[in-house]
């Protein structure tokens, strides 16, 4: 008696099973792992600062800092606001190592990009995680920015150089700093490995939330006094200001 179903009638379901969504465990209607009710209710980012994505009041305007000084990053893109549900998404990938959500939000990043791209925004030459420091990295695992890079790299066909970028001062954290602090905190905590050939080549860091934005500033200032030609930042999400 045979126990195992002919090889020409066996039938595969698993591309017919549905996903459930990641925030409400409904179907997820989508080619995602998130439904489209709350798709549409994450904290998009809508009108910016055109050039570090502040939210602002108004689209097409450049903020007020920006205007007094402007950064060494060129553009940075990123699609939401951080905000409930992102923030506490981010927080539990980032913290808890909960990686389908930051797969998620990894694609979702992927797919704002190449609309962008498809709006005249210029393709990089290839994508650099912002580095985490060594005692921290061997704390949380993994360093989130390197899973998102490569995460883009794949769904973006763009090429990934996850070792140009190395934080050579282990820094205390950011997130309960000032943006003074957090200037003074960052210097000199980059570096370039020596065999990074950055000279004459687009560039777009990439991490997980722009918050005073020192360590893009810091970054960039090195790899622009490296050669860089320009400099982007890809995010999951941008803090508006305090108060806002």
């Amino acid at each position: 008696m045979r126990c195992q179903p002919d090889e020409q009638l066996q039938v595969y379901n698993w591309l017919k099973i549905k996903q459930l969504c990641l925030l409400c465990d409904e179907p997820a209607d989508s080619a995602h792992s998130l439904c489209v009710s709350c798709e549409s209710e994450l904290p998009w980012l809508g009108a910016r600062c055109q050039v570090c994505a502040l939210p602002l009041p108004h689209a097409g305007l450049t903020c007020g800092g920006c205007l007094r000084r402007a950064p060494r990053f060129d553009r940075v893109e990123a699609p939401w606001r951080y905000a409930f549900p992102v923030d506490n998404l981010i927080t539990r990938f980032k913290h808890q190592a909960k990686w389908p959500l930051g797969r998620l939000l990894g694609e979702l990043l992927s797919h704002h990009l190449l609309h962008a791209f498809d709006e005249g925004l210029a393709r990089p030459d290839l994508l650099l995680p912002v580095p985490l420091a060594e005692r921290r990295q061997r704390q949380r695992g993994f360093n989130q920015a390197a899973l998102l890079a490569q995460w883009l790299s794949e769904q973006l066909q763009l090429p990934l150089q996850h070792h140009w970028l190395q934080r050579v001062i282990d820094t205390p954290a950011q997130q309960q700093l000032d943006a003074a602090t957090r200037k003074r905190n960052l210097r000199r905590a980059f570096a370039l490995a020596p065999a990074s050939a950055v000279s004459g080549l687009h560039l777009a860091l990439v991490d997980d939330v722009l918050t005073t934005g020192a360590t893009a500033e810091s970054l960039a200032r090195l790899l622009k006094q490296a050669g860089a030609a320009r400099v982007d930042i890809y995010c999951l999400a941008r803090t508006p200001k305090p108060g806002d």
